[in-house]
Order: C-alpha cells, then structure tokens, then sequence
C-alpha cells in the first residue's frame, strides 16, 4: 500500500460515485471528480490515507485509520473498486493495515458497519474482530435510518 496520489481520484471514482457501491457509506455517492478530490484530500481530516495498488499499478481500494476517542485506539475503514472485489484485496490489505497500526502502538482497532453489510462483517470477523456492539437505528445516511454495529480487535487477540 501506498500514500494517495492525485491520479488516485480518478482511478476511485467509478466506484465511489456509483449509488450502489456506496449504499454502506455515511454520505451519498460523489457526482464530481473535484467533490471526491475535496472529500479524499480534506485538510481537517485528522486521519490516515492508504491506496493498495495491484501489480499492474491500477488501484484496488482505499484504506483509512484514525485515532478513536483516545489515544491508543484506532478506527479502520476501506473500501474496494468494484472491479477488485472478491479478490481477497480487502482481507489483505486490511491485515497489513491491522498489523501495521498495532506495530505503530495501536492497542485496539475499531470498525463501525452499517447491520446490512455482510461483506464488511464477514470480513472483520474473519480477521478477528468482535462485535461489541449493535446499535439499532444508530445513524441516519442517505440511505434512511440504519442499524450499525461496533467492532473491536485488541492488540493481544491480533493473529497475524
């Protein structure tokens, strides 16, 4: 993986300015390159940035890290172009970011899905994850009200 490039927004945006694939997402799919370019490169974001990029040097997806409430906890997220998924891209990518934040002094990582998203759960449970929580009618997105459940890896339960 890699730090984001400009050339990245473009590589990004037929998957994330596709309603479908951003059903899971807390906003709406992105109409423009330069909105997506905003959202991906805002200054205020306090968190960290990773493209996994395939040999052939195309990108296969976004991965994010930031501090949670407190020091010493991280929240995760991704996302995979649509044309990557099913291709294990989101496992490994995620398990390098998994392992790197906890050799970075991480002591848990967090992640909060969105109840319908059996690809994410699926995922973060294959990795280790515990559901710690769900919380029902949690968030209100684009897509209406919406059931979130709270994931948490610790340090000590990380098997690489």
């Amino acid at each position: 993986m890699r730090s984001l490039r400009d050339a990245d927004i473009a590589a990004l945006y037929p998957t994330l300015s596709d309603e479908a694939q951003c059903l899971y997402l807390t906003r709406p799919a992105f109409t423009s390159h330069e909105e997506l370019c905003g959202w991906l490169t805002d200054p205020a974001w306090p968190g960290l940035t990773w493209i996994a990029e395939r040999a052939d040097g195309s990108v296969a997806g976004r991965f994010v890290a930031h501090t949670a409430h407190e020091e010493g906890v991280e929240e995760i997220g991704y996302i995979t172009c649509k044309d990557a998924q099913g291709t294990g891209v989101a496992r490994e990518c995620t398990a390098a970011l998994i392992a790197h934040r906890f050799e970075t002094g991480a002591r848990k990582i967090t992640a909060e899905v969105d109840a319908r998203n059996t690809a994410s759960v699926r995922l973060l449970e294959r990795l280790g994850f515990t559901r710690e929580a769900h919380l029902r009618e949690h968030e209100t997105t684009h897509a209406g009200v919406c059931d979130v459940y709270l994931y948490g890896l610790l340090a000590r339960e990380w098997k690489a």
